[in-house]
């Protein structure tokens, strides 16, 4: 997570729209009906993030929806919003909470999207559809929105390679730090890049990563160096940023004076200013604010209406584990190097030039012309 619409294309999207499966009558014991009933702009909109390790919820997602959710409705719509710390047990609790405030919609980001699937029932025989976000969650889901997350891996795989140069062969070690088995991303990413680096290096470790934490990755690496050899290391697939953060610091407590080149995801400031001085080779930089405005339309269409026609996007379908035919928006990505840190981050305002070159990055920065 640039493409060819920098801009939070969102708005411009066409207004074409697949009817939603969600669209069925479905009454459960609040008497509210999620295909018949029609509502005004007073909407409650119950919000459910799955934990808060990574920069991204609270900097990002959680402002933007709740902003979107307030245009939409003219102000009068509000958000209840609770994040689940990555835990399973907590955001089930969470999603009994919302049914017992009778929120009108849910957009939900599972932490385990399989174990949440009981949940979705429970809120949608409450009359209250589901609409899952960055996160394909199991279950009858009302609407889908996140980005093309086996993209996002072929794009890590591509920059890998191309990072590694002469190096990328079939004989040369790499390692791989997959994220958490309980997110179906993890996976699309991880199948991403092995369609790209399968055949062309040696994949001598790879690690699916608890919780995605980056203390986790640490370990995993320390592990993976003291397995294979610091040097015979030449480069590192990392899933995201924060894990990325933890294997470089593995690399450099392993006395490595040139590090071979770590992939990321998210675009967190950390990462940029690891890719700045040259400790991370890439991120993927996803335009968050376009995903986020676009679950905001989708849940306020179908609090009032049932169905997501009237949120004026173009949609195209995908399928679950317990579900087909899932009105989807999915949004693409961009590869994040140092070549396009300006017309990415700054200029869409992720951060600013101070907030990304302070003294410590400042010499980097100036290298690079981010003045």
């Amino acid at each position: 997570m640039r493409r060819a619409a920098f801009a939070f294309c969102a708005t411009a999207m066409a207004v074409s729209l697949a009817a939603c499966g969600s669209a069925k009558e479905s009454k459960g014991d609040s008497g509210k009906s999620s295909g018949d009933s029609k509502k005004g702009d007073a909407i409650t909109v119950g919000l459910l993030l799955p934990e808060n390790q990574t920069a991204r919820y609270e900097k990002f997602d959680k402002p933007i929806i709740e902003k979107q959710i307030s245009q939409l409705t003219k102000g009068k719509g509000k958000v209840e919003y609770l994040n689940a710390k990555q835990d399973v047990n907590l955001q089930s609790q969470q999603i009994d909470t919302m049914i017992t405030k009778k929120v009108d919609v849910l957009i939900l980001d599972a932490v385990d999207y399989k174990a949440v699937a009981s949940g979705v029932k429970k809120a949608k025989d409450a009359g209250i559809p589901v609409v899952a976000y960055d996160r394909l969650a199991e279950g009858p889901i009302a609407a889908y929105t996140s980005f093309d997350n086996t993209e996002v891996g072929k794009t890590q795989g591509k920059a890998l390679l191309d990072a590694m140069g002469s190096d990328a062969k079939p004989s040369t070690k790499i390692v791989m730090m997959n994220g958490a088995v309980t997110d179906p991303n993890a996976k699309q990413f991880k199948d991403g890049a092995l369609s790209v680096l399968k055949g062309k290096v040696d994949i001598a470790k790879s690690y699916d990563t608890k919780e995605w934490k980056p203390e986790n990755a640490n370990s995993n690496m320390e592990g993976a160096i003291s397995a294979l050899g610091k040097d015979k290391i030449k480069g590192v697939y990392s899933a995201n940023d924060g894990m990325a953060g933890g294997i470089i610091t593995a690399l450099k407590g392993a006395g490595l004076s040139k590090l071979p080149p770590v992939t990321g995801q998210d675009a967190e400031l950390a990462g940029v200013q690891r890719i700045i001085t040259g400790d991370q080779n890439m991120s993927v930089f996803k335009s968050y604010p376009q995903e986020a405005e676009t679950v905001a339309k989708m849940a306020v269409a179908v609090a009032k209406t049932g169905k997501i026609d009237s949120a004026g996007l173009t949609t195209s379908t995908v399928d679950s584990g317990t579900d087909k035919g899932i009105a989807s928006v999915i949004v693409p990505v961009v590869s994040l190097t140092q070549k396009n840190i300006k017309e990415t981050v700054i200029d869409q305002g992720y951060y600013t030039l101070d907030e990304i070159c302070t003294p410590k990055y400042k010499s980097a920065c100036d290298k690079l012309g981010l003045k």
